[in-house]
Order: C-alpha cells, then structure tokens, then sequence
C-alpha cells in the first residue's frame, strides 16, 4: 500500500514535502488542487493486477488539471505489481527527487 499511502500523506501535509514518488498507487483526484504546486513523479506497471494502473493516471491527469507543471509519469508497459524494481533502477530518479526544494513549505520561526 506504499503509492496510496504516499498519495495520502502528501494530499494531508502537502507543505511538508519537497516531492512525491508514489508507485504504483492513487488516490481520490478531488485532492489534486492541494498537490498543485508539489512535484510528483508517479510509476505504474501497465501489466499490475493489484492496482490498476487507471488509479495514477488519474491522479496525474487531475494533477495537471489543477495546474501542476511538476507531475511525471513513467508506466512500465511490461510490468505488473512491482513496478518499484524499474523505478528505483530509472536513471534519472534520485538526482530528480534530490534537485527539488520545499519551496510551498511552511516557514517555521527561527528559534
């Protein structure tokens, strides 16, 4: 349940986070206006039995409706449930995730 429980957390405390990867997961697109401004980079496998893969194009399709310019999505055509195998091996990942900035989160006093 890792993708709905990271669509979950950041949809809750969206100003708490510099960036989402869920994979393979969804969630309710009426929360998307809340995620507008936070980069996402979403996996699915195509081939996944266990979550379709309907639930992320969902999520990034609302995402976009609600503004965002920062949402990604990668499906695997040939992959089922474990689509965190490829995802974790994509090149581009790690420097992506590391690259962004909290900038819509909320400043906290010094001291």
């Amino acid at each position: 349940m890792g993708g709905f429980g990271t669509w979950d957390l950041v949809t809750r405390f969206p100003d708490r986070f510099a960036a989402a990867v869920p994979i393979c997961g969804g969630a309710d697109p009426a929360a998307a206006p809340a995620l507008a401004k936070l980069p996402v980079w979403a996996f699915h496998g195509a081939k996944d039995p266990a979550v379709k893969p309907a639930r992320s194009r969902g999520m990034v399709e609302a995402l976009k409706r609600a503004g965002s310019t920062a949402v990604k999505y990668t499906e695997y055509p040939d992959v089922a449930h474990n689509s965190w195998v490829p995802a974790f091996a994509e090149p581009g990942l790690f420097p992506w995730l590391f690259a962004q900035q909290q900038a819509n989160r909320r400043r906290e006093p010094p001291g």
